[in-house]
């Protein structure tokens, strides 16, 4: 796996600060952004077929469109067990304070199980947390098996889904961590810069967006490479263009 190539690869496209100018714009606005996430997807598809140019096209916005949202869905289905878990104490933990208020007897067994209830949630709120770190470790192999299929029952081929990082563990991984850390490290870079810009009023914030959206989507084209680089065979080289 090359991880300086994922870093440099969108530079050497010709055209590559109007195709990420162009993501940063789709990726914020509301379910337009699917766009985006169907983009991301061209570009692991197009590593992993060797594609001499990664860098996708802003051709086609339809069906990127569709591929975000079929992502999108897949990713909502997966993180409905984290999801009714959470509502779950939430919703008893608001019933039991106004049952409390409304009780004409001894409060003595309501205390009770609001604690019982509170300790429940924080528990949950573990369990939710590890939950979310294995999904984070999982979804991209979904990503993976969905960009070379193409299909909404491909997000849920467990088996195959499995055997994308069985049979690529060591390049899945490294992928895997250099997404944490990157994310880690653009956030705090992203964080100050944009401290530091918003005092300059006016082009100070606009400059702020710009460098938050660019980031982004930079960042976000980086890791989709490196993904495509463990389905890719090993003796393709992905260059670019002439």
């Amino acid at each position: 796996m090359d991880i300086g190539k994922s870093f440099s690869y969108p530079f050497e496209d010709d055209d590559w600060l109007s195709k990420l100018f162009l993501g940063a714009v789709v990726s914020i606005v509301p379910i337009l952004n699917f766009a985006w996430t169907g983009y991301t997807v061209d570009i692991v598809r197009n590593v992993i077929d060797g594609v001499s140019r990664p860098m996708p096209e802003w051709s086609d916005f339809g069906d990127k469109f569709v591929k975000g949202f079929i992502i999108w869905a897949a990713g909502f289905i997966y993180s409905l067990p984290a999801i009714l878990l959470g509502c779950l104490p939430l919703g008893i933990l608001f019933i039991l304070p106004v049952s409390r208020e409304v009780s004409t007897g001894s409060t003595t067994a309501t205390d009770t199980f609001f604690s019982i209830f509170t300790g429940v949630g924080i528990l949950f709120a573990c369990i939710i947390f590890l939950y979310a770190l294995a999904l984070s470790f999982y979804f991209p192999a979904v990503f993976i098996n969905f960009a070379k299929k193409g299909t909404f029952g491909s997000c849920f081929e467990i088996g195959e889904i499995i055997k994308v990082v069985s049979q690529n563990t060591g390049k899945y991984l490294t992928a895997w961590l250099v997404s944490i850390v990157g994310g880690i490290v653009v956030g705090v870079v992203v964080s100050i810069l944009t401290s530091v810009l918003g005092f300059i009023v006016c082009i100070g914030w606009i400059l702020s967006w710009v460098a938050s959206a660019l980031s982004s989507v930079y960042l976000f084209t980086v890791l989709a490479h490196l993904f495509g680089q463990v389905e890719a065979p090993d003796n393709v080289s992905v260059v670019p263009t002439e």
